[in-house]
């Protein structure tokens, strides 16, 4: 599913209309689309006061049909129209001949009735603004909103139901009013927007539910920015032929662990093992071994020579290169440290010009990367890079401010600046390809906020890799398969006190889970 801008919506309604399928009948289709949801969501409707905040344009209008339609079904609707709308009007029109209850704002001093209508509502549907959020809310928008956001506070129990966006959410850069309200449920229509994803509007969304709205099929194909989801993931998974052997599935070289990070080794094994690797070997300072493989009993090891007790000796950089064109599959940098000889073994490997396998670069990987000015030059081989933003930070020179005000850009630019895949880990972790083109994850969950969780999605790459998939898909699906794995966790047992450990069983378990929805 494609993720679009304000203009890009735009444009794709009027190809609907050159297509035949008119903007009224979009409109039609989304309100009734939306008032199922709120059927859905508020249940038993006869009788219920249910509040429709009505905008002057055509977020308006969408409310408008779902006021006729919530009003059929029985509800006792009110219309609070915030801002006259143009003459004529269709849709006002048909719902006053319908009896539904509309009280105009221009004619409600003080706001005192929808202060009445606030306090009595089972649900209210904001349709206000939507998509048309440019600029701040003044005037009688700014104090209707004050209002609602008065009214919700406390256990009121009262569902707020966005259409499109919530009021003051900005649709492109997810920038939010100070008087925006949050959302129990946004219902967007046709597309889901870029600011639904970006913070901190993406706090003030709420549940997020697409609705099909009747667009004719291609009218999106010139966006570039796509939705993870399970039926896009399910086509990726590699095939797992009943007559296989260990060899049918591949084989990961694992770079990892120190001295201070022993357990990096650990995790980024056993994520490639549980993602379908056939075979796994991990290399890491020979004194670590007896202390990984008491955890990781599944792979083989490669035992690297040190300089020092847990750190790796530069000369250990021949012996990977040896070894590497064996596998289709090389992980390198979790859990490395940053000691001066294991930035020379880094370097020795990615900067070497030999014939590398598909490679992935993690953690300190990255941190060695980024003290090489133009290091993308030196390093010229097919790879994906995994940055969180601080690592971001280090790679581009930009502030983490600055990065994660406008994630999706730049993971874009960098992508195609190091002609490598970007995968800016974070809430809606980015993947952005060299070649154009850019996966937005749908998980934001802080219980992966915590150490050792990017190891198991460098491992789940790296074993997806192993299997054939070519390095955009199994970078793009990795980050679905660990997004998904770590809700499986908080459903589980909160988003406190989750482990990088608790993931690793759920990696099947999701595989499982997108190969029975097929």
């Amino acid at each position: 599913m494609k993720i679009v801008t304000s203009e890009q919506m735009r444009r794709i309604e009027d190809r609907s209309e050159e297509a035949g399928v008119s903007k009224d009948t979009l409109m039609e289709n989304a309100g009734l689309a939306i008032a199922k949801r709120v059927r859905h969501h508020v249940g038993y409707l006869v009788g219920t006061p249910l509040l429709i905040l009505v905008g002057p344009g055509n977020n308006g209008g969408d409310g408008l049909v779902v006021a006729r339609h919530l009003h059929a079904w029985g509800a006792r609707v009110t219309i609070y129209v915030c801002r006259d709308r143009p003459s004529p009007d269709l849709k006002l029109d048909l719902v006053k001949k319908l009896g539904v209850n509309i009280v105009n704002a221009s004619e409600d001093g003080g706001l005192v009735k929808l202060k009445e209508l606030l306090a009595k509502a089972n649900a209210v549907v904001d349709s206000v603004l939507g998509t048309g959020t440019t600029r701040p809310l003044e005037g009688i928008l700014r104090e209707i909103f004050l209002a609602l956001n008065s009214s919700r506070q406390g256990e009121s129990g009262q569902k707020l139901i966005a259409v499109d966006l919530p009021t003051g959410l900005n649709a492109d850069t997810g920038e939010v009013d100070p008087a925006c309200p949050r959302a129990d449920v946004t219902v967007t229509l046709g597309h889901p927007k870029v600011g639904h994803f970006q913070y901190p509007g993406a706090d003030y969304v709420g549940r997020l539910e697409i609705e099909d709205i009747g667009l004719p099929a291609g009218l999106d194909d010139d966006v570039g920015l796509r939705l993870m989801d399970d039926a896009w993931a399910n086509g990726l998974l590699p095939s797992r032929p009943s007559a296989s052997h260990k060899g049918s599935f591949g084989s990961a070289l694992v770079v990892a662990g120190s001295r201070n990070y022993v357990g990096a080794a650990y995790l980024a094994g056993a994520a490639a093992t549980r993602a379908g690797a056939g075979l796994v070997t991990i290399a890491l300072p020979e004194s670590l071994q007896s202390a990984v493989a008491a955890r990781a009993t599944e792979p083989t090891y490669l035992p690297l020579p040190e300089s020092s007790p847990g750190v790796v000796s530069p000369a250990a950089a021949r012996v990977i290169l040896d070894a590497a064109p064996g596998y289709e599959a090389l992980l390198i940098g979790c859990g490395l440290g940053l000691a001066a000889d294991t930035v020379q073994f880094v370097e020795s490997i990615l900067y070497s010009g030999e014939r590398l396998p598909p490679t992935i670069v993690d953690a300190d990987g990255l941190n060695i990367l980024s003290k090489t000015p133009e290091w993308w030059a030196k390093f010229n081989g097919p790879a994906v890079l995994t940055p969180h933003p601080g690592e971001m930070s280090r790679l581009t020179g930009s502030p983490t401010s600055v990065i994660q005000t406008d994630r999706i850009e730049t993971a874009t630019t960098s992508a195609k600046s190091w002609n490598k895949i970007a995968v800016l880990k974070g809430a809606f972790t980015v993947v952005a390809m060299p070649g154009g083109g850019t996966m937005l994850s749908p998980f934001a969950n802080p219980g992966l906020a915590s150490a050792g969780t990017g190891d198991v999605l460098a491992g789940t790459i790296a074993g997806l890799l192993s299997q054939g998939m070519t390095l955009e898909d199994a970078a793009a699906l990795g980050v679905y398969i660990h997004g998904a794995a770590g809700d499986r966790v908080r459903d589980d047992l909160g988003d406190t006190g989750m482990i990088a450990s608790d993931l690793l069983p759920e990696l099947p378990r999701v595989i499982k889970a997108l190969r029975t929805r097929a």
